[in-house]
């Protein structure tokens, strides 16, 4: 629902490719190998990976060589790579301390071009939102390696997250001439739906779509193509999407969450959370949890939302003791849910610091909102917009805010964008927004 905070999730942006690459002789099924997918909120953590059953038997092999040869600097880094799989896999992020470890140990013990070892440390550092990190390993991996799509792609992603979008697209031009394939047609996708070219996004993820080699790549774009839709408020196209997903890869959770957004717009709830609970109970993503508990929100069932809020708050605890930032996560989930708002300030403020996004624009917008500063939010909600990004919630945001500063034209061309754009936005704010634009033009008459 919150296309625009694509990047915010837990990433393991291209370790699947390096995965696929340099695991290759121990993976018994390199076909189902991920994709190198573009950044996607937890959709990238649950990005079809390869079967659970052979990556731990890959892991359990390459275990078993450094038992034996505690100096082969290549095991230490496919290792690490397998384990930044795992947690993809497994949204488990303690798997990142063990893929630091073999990562580093890799880089202590071999040479100038270890080239997987570098970029495993980049995907990892945006794993934990670390984005500055992440492009500093990508430039030293793009040193020893300067022709490879990946490094450019992870590369890409940072600066991204930092705001740097001249230089991205730059670097994101470049990794498509390098290889033009799913990862690299997905993220050009994203790049033109943050600048507002809706048509040239889902062109670049029907590229994708088509090279797509598994079923779950398939199925994985196939989703990302549904996401745009129901973005763009087009709920049919969007299901439709979402169902050949399903019909492609059944176990596969992504589809699964796109049905369960189109049940519950439809007013389907016993259904929605029937399919999204199925997927949180498996892939415990903050995402995935927000999002039930909004549902169980929108379907007057306040008690099974608390207990979803509450779930979040622990996920987001096991993710910074293993060095994951959510600090602009959960400032927007706190915006969102009246939770320590002026807490909520502080954390989007001191990310906001290293991270000029118009996603973090966005968070600090709300933010302020919340703290009843909302000249400031309507500055940062100008930021946010400034790529010209159509994105209902970023319209909701300004709309508010001119609300409150008593700009009733202003609110009434934001909340009207906002709804044409995608009238279900939100569970928890598209019906807000239908009842103050209707106030606000029943006064203009």
């Amino acid at each position: 629902m919150k296309r625009a905070l694509w990047a915010l999730g837990a990433l393991v942006l291209a370790v699947a490719l390096l995965v696929a690459g340099v695991l290759g002789p121990f993976q018994p099924d390199s076909s189902r190998g991920t994709p190198a997918v573009a950044p996607q909120d937890a959709a990238a953590l649950a990005a079809p990976a390869a079967d659970g059953a052979g990556l731990d038997q890959t892991i359990v092999t390459l275990q078993e060589n450094l038992r034996s040869n505690d100096q082969d600097w290549r095991s230490f880094a496919s290792i690490g790579l397998a384990y930044l799989q795992k947690a993809r896999l497994t949204a488990d992020p303690s798997y990142y301390s063990k893929a630091e470890e073999a990562l580093r140990r890799s880089l202590e013990l071999g040479d100038d071009d270890n080239y997987q070892a570098l970029l495993g440390m980049s995907v990892l550092a945006a794993a934990r939102h670390d984005f500055e990190g992440a492009l500093r390993w990508s430039r030293r991996a793009r040193s020893a390696n300067p022709y490879n799509a990946d490094v450019r792609a992870v590369m890409g992603d940072a600066l991204v997250e930092l705001g740097r979008y001249r230089v991205a697209g730059q670097t994101f031009q470049k990794m498509i001439d390098l290889r033009p394939d799913l990862s690299t047609y997905a993220r050009v996708s994203y790049f033109k739906e943050l600048h507002g070219d809706f048509s040239g996004a889902v062109g670049a993820m029907q590229l994708a779509l088509e090279s797509s080699g598994a079923p779950e790549d398939a199925a994985w774009a196939g989703y990302q193509l549904g996401e745009l839709y129901f973005g763009a408020g087009r709920l049919g196209p969007a299901e439709r999407r979402y169902r050949r997903g399903a019909s492609l890869a059944p176990d596969y959770a992504l589809p699964k969450v796109g049905l369960a957004k189109v049940a519950a717009t439809r007013g389907h709830f016993a259904q929605a959370t029937r399919l999204l609970g199925g997927v949180v109970e498996v892939l415990p993503v903050p995402e995935y949890v927000i999002l039930l508990g909004d549902i169980y929100t929108a379907a007057g069932d306040l008690k099974r939302a608390r207990e979803q809020y509450s779930l979040v708050r622990a996920i987001q605890d096991l993710y910074r003791a293993n060095g994951v930032q959510t600090d602009l996560e959960m400032a927007l989930f706190e915006a969102d849910h009246d939770i320590d708002v002026a807490g909520a300030l502080r954390r989007a403020r001191s990310q906001y610091q290293v991270r000029r996004s118009v996603a973090a624009a966005d968070v600090m917008a709300w933010t302020l909102h919340a703290n009843g500063r909302f000249e400031e939010a309507l500055d940062y909600s100008n930021e946010a917009l400034r790529l010209g990004t159509r994105n209902a919630l970023f319209y909701f945001h300004r709309g508010m805010s001119q609300l409150r500063l008593g700009r009733s034209s202003e609110a009434r061309s934001d909340l009207e964008r906002a709804l044409v754009l995608n009238p279900n936005f939100s569970f928890l704010y598209s019906e807000d927004a239908r009842q103050t634009l209707e106030r606000l033009e029943s006064g203009a008459r």
